[in-house]
C-alpha cells in the first residue's frame, strides 16, 4: 500500500473521535500492539537522540524496501513510532524520504503533544528519513 493511502486510513481512523482523550487512548492502543525490536536493538546505539523518554529503532532493508522496528518505554510515544512505523514500513527509501507525513498535522497529533513530545515526533521522524537516506546510498548502484 503507498504511503498516502496509509495516510489516509490513519486520517479516517482518528476522525471517528471526537475528543483527544479518545485518540491518546487510540494511540495507547496501537503501542501496544506494536511488535517490539528485537532485544539486541535496545542499546543506546539505536536510542533517537532528542526524545523525552527513550524510543529504540531499527531498520533492515530487504529486497528494495525498508523494514522498521521499534519500542519505547512511554506509552503514549511508543503509540507515535507505531504510526510512523505503519506509514514507512514496507516502503522503498526514496519514498519514506520524500513522504511528507501530512497525516500527523490532519490528525492534530503535533499540535495535542507537549514541546518535548512534539521534538520528539520529529526527531522519530528524522532518524526513519536518515535510514531510508543510508539505505539508499548503500544500495544506489543495486537501483
Amino acid at each position: 500500500m503507498k504511503i498516502e493511502e496509509i495516510e489516509n486510513e490513519i486520517i479516517n481512523e482518528f476522525e471517528q473521535f471526537d475528543e483527544w482523550l479518545d485518540k491518546y487512548n487510540y494511540l495507547i492502543e496501537l503501542g501496544k500492539n506494536l511488535t517490539l525490536i528485537d532485544e539486541q536493538y535496545k542499546t543506546d546505539s539505536y536510542v533517537i537522540s532528542g526524545c523525552q523518554s527513550k524510543v529504540w529503532l531499527h531498520a533492515t532493508y530487504t529486497e528494495g524496501f525498508i523494514y522498521f522496528e521499534a519500542d519505547s518505554d512511554a506509552i503514549i510515544t511508543k503509540g507515535i513510532v507505531a504510526l510512523l512505523i505503519r506509514v514507512l514500513s514496507g516502503q522503498t527509501p526514496v519514498d519514506i524520504i520524500n513522504a511528507p507525513l501530512a497525516f500527523v498535522d490532519k490528525i492534530g497529533l503535533r499540535e495535542h503533544l507537549s514541546p518535548t513530545r512534539s521534538n520528539g515526533l520529529t526527531s522519530m521522524i528524522k532518524q526513519m528519513k536518515l535510514y531510508a537516506l543510508a539505505f539508499k546510498t548503500k544500495y544506489a548502484q543495486n537501483q
